[in-house]
C-alpha cells in the first residue's frame, strides 16, 4: 500500500527501527486498519466484536519481530483493543506507538487498550513511541491502557517514550508476574508549554522469586505538569526496585509519588525519587566547548533521557 508524505514522516519517528510492509505488520490509520501482513510464527488476526486485533505469536519465534504502529491525521477518537497471546518459548520484539498530526481546531485522540498474555520460558520487548505534531490548536491526546500478565520464568521489556508535542495523556497500566518471572521498565516522558500527563503503574509480584526494576525518566518544561504513580506489590518472597528521575524547568511542576507495598514477609522492595534542575556547573561546562545555553540544555536532557 502507498502511504502518504505525512504518514511516513510520523512512521519514521515512531518506529526509529523503520516500518516496512513485509512480515508480520499491522498499520492502523485514522482508526481503520489499513494494512497488514502475517510471518511464519505470528498471525494478526482483526477482532470481530470490536475495534482491534489479536496477535497470535507462536512458541517457534526466536529473535522476530512485530510492527503495530498507529497514525491519525485526521481529527476524532479513536479507540482500539489489542491483545497478544505469547505461547511458551518465544522470543519476539513488539513495536508500537502512536503519532498524530492534528492541523485542525478539533481533538484528535488515541486510546489504545492492550493485554499481553505471556506464556513460560518466553522472551518479550515492547516498545512503545507517542509523539503528535501538527500546527493545529485541537488537543493532541494520547491515553494508552497496558495489562501484562507474565508467565513462569518469562521475561517481559518495556520500553515506554513520549517524545513530544502530545498536549495530554494519562497511562494506566498493570503487570501481574508469574514464579521467576522477570520485568524490566523504563518509561521516558517529556512535557512543554502547558501539557499534562499522568502516569499510573501497578506491578504486582504474585510468584515466588519474581523480580522488578522500574526506572522512570522526565523532563518537564514550560507549565506543564507530571504526575508519577508507580506501585510494587509484593504477594510473595521477591524483590522491586522503583526508580523515579526527574528534570524541571521553568514554570513546571512534577508530582513523583513512588508507592512500595509488601504482603509477604520475604518482600524486597525498594524506591527512590529524585527531582532537580539541571545542575549550573554542568551548563557552565558544555558552554566552555562553545555551546550556547539552550544548546548545553539540550545535550543535557538528551543523555539523561537516553
Amino acid at each position: 500500500m502507498k502511504l502518504n508524505e505525512v504518514t511516513e514522516q510520523v512512521l519514521n519517528v515512531i518506529d526509529p527501527s523503520g516500518f516496512k510492509q513485509e512480515g508480520a505488520y499491522n498499520l492502523r490509520l485514522n482508526g481503520m486498519a489499513v494494512c497488514h501482513g502475517d510471518s511464519r510464527h505470528i498471525r494478526i488476526v482483526k477482532k470481530e466484536d470490536k475495534p482491534g486485533i489479536d496477535i497470535h505469536i507462536s512458541g517457534e519465534a526466536k529473535a522476530e519481530q512485530v510492527h503495530i504502529p498507529v497514525v491519525m491525521s485526521e481529527p476524532g477518537v479513536d479507540v482500539v483493543y489489542n491483545d497478544f497471546y505469547i505461547e511458551d518459548g518465544a522470543d519476539v520484539t513488539i513495536v508500537a506507538g502512536c503519532g498524530i498530526h492534528g492541523e485542525g481546531c478539533s481533538e484528535t485522540r488515541h486510546d489504545g487498550i492492550h493485554a499481553f498474555h505471556v506464556g513460560k520460558n518466553a522472551n518479550v520487548t515492547y516498545v512503545e513511541n507517542h509523539y503528535a505534531e501538527g500546527n493545529g490548536t485541537g488537543s493532541k491526546v494520547l491515553n494508552p491502557v497496558t495489562k501484562i500478565y507474565v508467565g513462569e520464568h518469562s521475561v517481559f521489556t518495556l520500553e515506554t517514550t513520549q517524545i513530544k508535542g502530545v498536549d495530554a495523556t494519562r497511562r494506566e497500566s498493570f503487570v501481574e508476574l508469574a514464579a521467576n518471572a522477570k520485568l524490566y521498565v523504563t518509561e521516558k516522558l517529556m512535557t512543554h508549554e502547558d501539557q499534562s500527563a499522568v502516569s499510573n503503574m501497578d506491578v504486582e509480584l504474585k510468584g515466588e522469586n519474581s523480580s522488578a526494576r522500574i526506572i522512570s525518566r522526565s523532563v518537564a518544561k514550560g507549565t506543564s505538569r507530571q504526575v508519577f504513580h508507580p506501585r510494587a506489590i509484593g504477594s510473595s518472597l521477591c524483590h522491586a526496585h522503583v526508580q523515579c528521575d526527574s528534570i524541571i524547568m521553568d514554570e513546571a511542576q512534577i508530582s513523583s509519588i513512588p508507592e512500595i507495598n509488601a504482603k509477604h514477609v520475604d518482600a524486597q522492595i525498594v524506591h527512590e525519587a529524585a527531582i532537580g534542575r539541571i545542575n549550573d556547573e554542568q551548563l557552565m561546562k558544555l558552554r566552555t566547548f562553545g555551546m550556547s545555553e539552550e544548546e548545553a540544555e539540550a545535550v543535557i536532557i538528551e543523555n539523561f533521557l537516553r
